[in-house]
């Protein structure tokens, strides 16, 4: 097994990225589809957000309303953090029991996407890192999700820059550029992954 630990700046375009190295035979382990998992109503994790934040982050259907928390945490870098120590290790549990789960000759990705802030890379084989530009990730984030320019700039602000992630990368894709280019770019990569299951997880090149 290969386990692969995929980020990148909000905006920069790693959905796509892991949906492609799906369509390769990637295993693909979301983190935040984990983390809404983690607290849906009923589950501890909603309880201890509650807990911290208040009711008034409960949508009237008594699930966690996303858009306002997000208002509040990326705001305050002090709410951020206890929001982290609250869904993160729910995560890393759940990830965990995912990846044992895989074959295990599997390339397992893992979609993480504060990988850098949290200081992951360690736990990963490989790091790729998808990387763009400010301004294209600001656009992205007005243009394609409906962001206002002040919520765009405080989501990407409450993130690692974008030298702190590339420090950590064994592999960077270049997202300014054209689907196919982008298409082109991560078969490269994926043969490249292949080919370090095969080896049993050797190293970088």
């Amino acid at each position: 097994m290969l386990t692969v630990g995929l980020t990148g700046g909000i905006g920069a375009g790693k959905s796509e990225v892991s949906r492609l190295l799906v369509e390769h035979g990637a295993v693909l382990i979301d983190a935040d589809r984990i983390a809404r998992e983690v607290v849906a109503p009923g589950t501890p994790g909603l309880a201890a957000v509650v807990d911290a934040f208040g009711a008034d982050i409960l949508a009237a259907d008594g699930s966690l309303d996303r858009p306002r928390l997000g208002s509040i945490v990326f705001a305050d870098p002090e709410k951020l953090a206890v929001l982290n120590a609250i869904v993160h290790p729910l995560v890393g549990a759940r990830s965990r029991e995912l990846e044992s789960a895989a074959a295990e000759d599997a390339v397992v990705v893992h979609d993480v996407p504060l990988l850098t802030e949290n200081g992951l890379a360690p736990l990963y084989d490989v790091v790729i890192v998808v990387d763009a530009s400010p301004e294209t990730q600001l656009d992205r984030l007005v243009r394609l999700r409906g962001m206002t320019e002040e919520d765009a700039r405080a989501r990407m602000a409450a993130q690692a820059s974008r030298e702190q992630r590339r420090e950590i990368a064994d592999i960077v894709i270049d997202n300014d550029v054209p689907l196919d280019a982008l298409r082109k770019r991560v078969a490269e990569v994926w043969d490249d992954l292949a080919r370090r299951a095969r080896q049993g997880g050797a190293g970088a090149e």
